[in-house]
């Protein structure tokens, strides 16, 4: 249901969900390449050229070759995208409120709690098996 909600949000500045990563990833680094923000996001390759492909055909970012090494893509918001960062911004912290809307302080407390408890379990099994598959190559 919160991904649903996602979504139903994300599309009224026409996004849709996991493109808000990529745009947030940019905001917050600059231009990267298009390998980089595979890595950084937990995509695959393909997905993410079609992620790409479909915000650059919105106008949200512009892809451009590396002047080091033609091999690599570096990817960049534009002006477009730029000026969505405010209104993602605003449409998370309405999801935020949607998400814990009828619970109490001390409920919400408990929750953020156990949110941040289970995104550390979750972020030592994926350094985990990340390692694993590094360490069998």
């Amino acid at each position: 249901m919160h991904k649903l909600r996602a979504g139903q949000l994300l599309r009224e500045v026409g996004l849709h969900p996991a493109q808000e990563l990529v745009m947030m990833q940019l905001w917050d680094s600059g231009r990267q390449r298009q390998t980089d923000l595979v890595r950084q996001l937990g995509s695959d390759a393909a997905t993410m050229t079609r992620t790409i492909q479909r915000l650059e055909n919105a106008g949200f970012v512009r892809r451009l070759p590396c002047d080091d090494d033609k091999r690599v893509t570096l990817v960049e918001s534009t002006e477009a995208g730029s000026a969505l960062r405010p209104r993602v911004d605003a449409l998370w912290s309405e999801l935020e409120a949607d998400t814990v809307r009828g619970l109490s302080p001390a409920e919400r407390t408990l929750f953020l709690g156990l949110l941040n408890r289970t995104e550390t379990t979750l972020a030592t099994a994926v350094d985990t098996a990340g390692a694993s598959t590094t360490d069998r190559k």
